[in-house]
């Protein structure tokens, strides 16, 4: 038998390697998946630009009454001094442009374009946003319970999304906006429009996101932890909801970002083809509507909106993109 090995004091009380070589602790401290997200996002300097430019446009959007009260900005004042009757077209060049009028001014009224511009933000991302939250809600809860249970009910579902994806959503959100102009469920006006514009958007675009929850539910009811919390007697509302649901929220996330321009350009159509938001509210979409008739001579006035959902769109789909690759890795 051998005889016990005896350690000093010394020995006893060392600290490891890695302790004594210099490393800090916050280099060998575990991270979670959302710091180890975030980091990678960071990484992304494209995707961390197109992340600023987003709170900003949100921020302007929130803010944009206040921003209006604080610079003095109207967007439904008239300047017909700024305007040549003879050319119908702003005086000066670039569309009017001045000290005063930094994006110039539009060559109807002279109604000033970046007071316009700013009170257009808010209605195009509420619609957009609302759209995009009532679209994600219906389609991940559907989604869902068409992954997880199967069978009968999953065909269900999949032939309903295959019904509303049939639809002619443009042709269908024209007929049904311009049917409730004159008022419906006590609205009418601004907040009628608003409200029916985010009710077509999202109530029929809801199967995209629908059959991409549907698939992740799918390959996520096989994995283990779902299997051990079935096999302890946990029931069906206890999987879906504490189960699958927190793990399919880096897709839906991303998606959200990802559908959220589309449903912006889709809006600006439906105010392009005049069945949108009515003047004399501001909507870019509006504005390049405008333009149509007017660009030939003053062509800044359908630049200015259009590059405002050029800008929109292109920092949305940026800031998802870079969240893909953060949240999922493999998809690069």
């Amino acid at each position: 038998m051998t005889a016990p090995i005896e350690t000093t004091g010394a020995e006893a009380g060392a600290q490891p390697e890695a302790v004594l070589s210099g490393v800090k602790k916050s280099q060998i401290e575990g991270r979670s998946l959302t710091q180890i997200a975030w980091m990678r996002f960071k990484r992304d300097k494209v995707a961390m630009a197109g992340g600023v430019v987003v709170i900003c446009l949100v921020l302007m959007a929130v803010l944009s009454k206040p921003i209006q009260w604080v610079f003095g900005l109207d967007p439904n004042k008239f300047n017909q001094d700024l305007i040549d009757p003879a050319l119908l077209a702003p005086k000066g060049g670039w569309g009017g442009m001045s000290w005063d009028h930094p994006l110039g001014v539009d060559p109807q009224y002279g109604r000033d374009m970046l007071a316009r511009i700013i009170d257009g933000s808010w209605v195009s991302l509420l619609v957009a946003g609302g759209a995009t939250l009532l679209s994600v809600v219906i389609g991940t809860v559907l989604g869902v319970i068409a992954g997880y249970y199967g069978g009968w009910i999953d065909s269900v579902i999949s032939r309903l999304m295959d019904t509303f994806l049939a639809f002619p959503l443009l042709l269908f959100a024209i007929s049904i906006s311009a049917s409730v102009q004159d008022g419906f469920f006590g609205l009418d006006g601004l907040p009628l429009r608003i409200c029916v514009l985010i009710f077509v958007i999202g109530f029929f675009s809801w199967p995209y996101i629908g059959r991409i929850v549907r698939a992740q539910t799918m390959t996520l009811r096989k994995r283990e932890f779902i299997e051990a919390a079935t096999s302890l007697g946990a029931r069906g509302p206890y999987v879906l909801f504490r189960e699958l649901l927190p793990n399919l929220v880096a897709p839906i996330l991303v998606y959200s970002t990802l559908i959220i321009p589309t449903n912006i350009l889709f809006e600006a159509a439906l105010s392009f083809l005049g069945v949108g938001i009515a003047p004399p509210q501001a909507s870019w979409g509006g504005m390049l509507s405008n333009a149509v008739d007017l660009y030939t001579a003053d062509p800044q006035y359908m630049f200015v909106p259009g590059l405002a959902i050029f800008i929109t769109v292109l920092a949305f789909n940026l800031l998802g993109d870079g969240l893909r690759d953060a949240l999922d890795p493999r998809s690069k």
